[in-house]
């Protein structure tokens, strides 16, 4: 069984001086790939940095986190998209919206989330969307933009049902399942229970959102086959058939080149 993680943030100094032992792990486990989306510009440096030691195994994406942004976002979406002309990426992420912590920034996180969008579709690129309390916001941005153009995971899905039902009605989009299925009091085993694994793939969002045992410890690599267990045992079937569809999931749904698999 091969796996992808579609969104890990082993780069950070969360992991440090771990990082070779946590790769060396997940490989070992079965994960063939961990994609890896940027944080701000202060993250781009360690995240290439670590994708170019390990290019058939790290794949990186490039954008702004909403979180990162503020009044000031034009120099760092300058400097986030020259990025884009110096090598390649597998997607445009993490961007999107996020009004869980502050939004203060509304109208300048629509700017940028709606630029960023614009850079997909010119690249022809996939996007890794993050949205917290904002699924009206990113879906206007979304069809402003041109949703029949873009495609691409909302990446930590842990929505509703009527806002499952609105991103299968975008057509080109999935969503990512993290540790977050695995709580006790989530309610996203029932939400997926109405949709179909071929909307699926898998992620971890390591250091955050550990799995159940792991919940509360720093998250991962190799913990995302709790996730993949949670999902068989929700659809019913087995953990290869877990694997295998959600990896050719991410496959179709990504930009990968030199992915041995």
């Amino acid at each position: 069984m091969q796996l992808i993680d579609t969104h890990n943030h082993i780069y950070l100094d969360d992991f440090d001086p771990e990082q070779d032992k946590l790769i060396a792990e997940a490989e070992a486990s079965g994960i063939a790939a961990l994609l890896l989306p940027n944080v701000d510009t202060t993250t781009i440096g360690r995240m290439n940095a670590l994708a170019d030691r390990y290019p058939q195994y790290l794949f990186p994406m490039m954008g702004l986190h909403p979180t990162s942004v503020d009044a000031h976002y034009a120099s760092a979406l300058k400097e986030t998209e020259a990025w884009l002309g110096r090598r390649s990426y597998c997607a445009i992420g993490e961007i999107g919206i996020d009004l869980y912590w502050d939004t203060t920034f509304l109208k300048e996180q629509k700017a940028v989330f709606e630029e960023q969008l614009r850079w997909s579709i010119d690249l022809d690129l996939p996007v890794a969307i993050h949205t917290r309390n904002a699924y009206p916001e990113v879906l206007d941005s979304i069809y402003k933009v041109g949703a029949e153009k873009l495609r691409g995971v909302f990446h930590c899905f842990a929505g509703t049902l009527d806002e499952l039902r609105e991103i299968e009605k975008l057509g080109g989009f999935r969503i990512g399942v993290n540790g977050v299925v695995t709580f006790k009091n989530s309610k996203l085993p029932e939400v997926l229970r109405q949709t179909t694994l071929d909307r699926l793939v898998l992620e971890t969002d390591a250091p955050y959102l550990a799995p159940v045992p792991y919940r509360g410890k720093r998250n991962e690599p190799v913990y995302i086959w709790k996730t993949a267990e949670k999902v068989a045992q929700i659809f019913g079937i087995t953990l290869e058939k877990v694997v295998e569809i959600t990896k050719e999931n991410a496959l179709k749904t990504f930009s990968l080149v030199n992915i041995p698999i």
